[in-house]
């Protein structure tokens, strides 16, 4: 699935991943292809990609071999294999 997470500065990651993890208001959760259509808040924490290494070179390795974004809070969108994340 393709994900974008963008900023009010600039775009931090644009690319396709296995899985994503958020940070939401109810507790951390995480999303795979073809899940169903959402909009969340999310809080303050680590968004987490199982990405490819080729298109992560800019992120942070966090733990079991995911990559890592620190936000402090946002929006999530996902529809149609398509996951977009506006993000402080």
């Amino acid at each position: 699935m393709n994900v974008d997470i963008i900023t009010p500065e600039k775009k931090l990651y644009s690319g396709t991943v296995k899985s994503v993890y958020v940070p939401g208001v109810n507790g951390e959760f995480q999303m795979l292809d073809n899940h169903a259509p959402i909009v969340s808040i999310l809080k303050a924490g680590k968004i987490k990609l199982e990405a490819p290494e080729a298109e992560t070179s800019n992120l942070e390795q966090g733990e079991k071999g995911l990559y890592e974004i620190t936000v402090e809070g946002g929006v999530i969108e996902m529809n149609h294999g398509k996951i977009i994340i506006l993000a402080e």
